[in-house]
């Protein structure tokens, strides 16, 4: 017996140490390609002329930044992006618990032809100019609210919220309603509260999909004053291609380089994820929990 649970105290040992290993590795592999593009991004360009790796910056320089935010547009392009990644997350969510409500109800007339429609939607698509066709007809072209209707529905997230609605307590809904409780107040009252685990995860990926989404600018929209902050910073990369030159005591010093603007830009974009998702994360970890143990 000692024998036995010797052998198992080493296995467990090396078992352990082999996975501190590789999880230090992982942990290095994402941490310094990260650490190298935030620290390049404060470096000068002359810095940056030189290449290799830059564990921290030999000069000090915030010209990569200046040269994105000297652009005074890029401020109406940063509320564009807050306000639609807002109202697209809150409306997309509210949308798909809705059907996702509607859809778990067994006695839905209908349900079935409805899911089977949904699961098409899945796996086929009517292509991009059919699209672009439709958002046309329906007068969505240069328009604000052609970032937040197409993106209201998304079955995969139904299906997900509808799994988790069948999962309630059907007789939280039915002390409810002899209580004289309606569909609606049920809906908002017990199904939305119980269900914000789901709801957070799918939040998340939807806020990031809206905050990263560069396509729908790129078709739609041809207003510069509806432009994200992703279209813009794009623009801006591509005016960055002639390099900026500024005269110090009649030399000629490299201040910004197309690669450390696009650092720059690097990091603007992804510091509002990077300080949001903690916030989720506990929502995030029980939504992907839900069902895992059954009692």
């Amino acid at each position: 017996m000692n024998r036995m649970v010797a052998k198992e105290d080493l296995d467990s040992r090396i078992f352990n140490t082999i996975n501190i290993i590789l999880l230090f590795i992982f942990t290095v592999i994402i941490v310094v390609p990260l650490w190298n593009v935030i620290i390049s991004s404060f470096s000068s360009g002359k810095s940056l002329a030189e290449g290799g790796f830059i564990f921290w910056p030999k000069e000090f320089s915030l010209e990569n930044y200046r040269a994105v935010f000297q652009d005074e547009s890029i401020l109406q392009s940063f509320f564009i992006s807050i306000s639609k990644t807002f109202i697209g997350v809150v409306t997309h969510v509210f949308f798909c618990a809705m059907v996702g409500y509607g859809l778990s109800k067994r006695y839905i007339r209908g349900r079935k032809l409805y899911v089977a429609m949904g699961v098409i939607t899945m796996f086929f698509s009517g292509g991009m100019i059919p699209t672009y066709l439709l958002i046309k007809s329906l007068g969505l072209l240069d328009s604000f609210w052609v970032y937040i209707i197409p993106a209201l529905y998304s079955f995969y997230d139904v299906i997900i919220l509808m799994n988790f609605f069948r999962n309630v307590p059907d007789s939280l809904e039915e002390s409810a309603k002899i209580d004289g409780a309606g569909d609606w107040r049920v809906f908002l009252k017990i199904f939305i509260p119980l269900s914000m685990p789901a709801m957070a995860t799918i939040a998340l990926f939807n806020g990031v999909g809206q905050w990263n989404d560069f396509m729908t600018t790129k078709l739609y929209i041809t207003d510069q004053a509806l432009y994200p902050l992703q279209m813009k910073l794009y623009e801006i990369i591509v005016q960055s291609q002639t390099q900026s030159m500024q005269n110090i005591g009649g030399s000629a010093i490299i201040e910004t380089t197309t690669k450390g603007v696009q650092l720059a830009t690097i990091v603007i974009t992804t510091l509002p994820i990077v300080v949001i998702y903690p916030i989720l994360q506990r929502y995030f970890i029980s939504g992907m929990m839900l069902g895992a143990v059954k009692e």
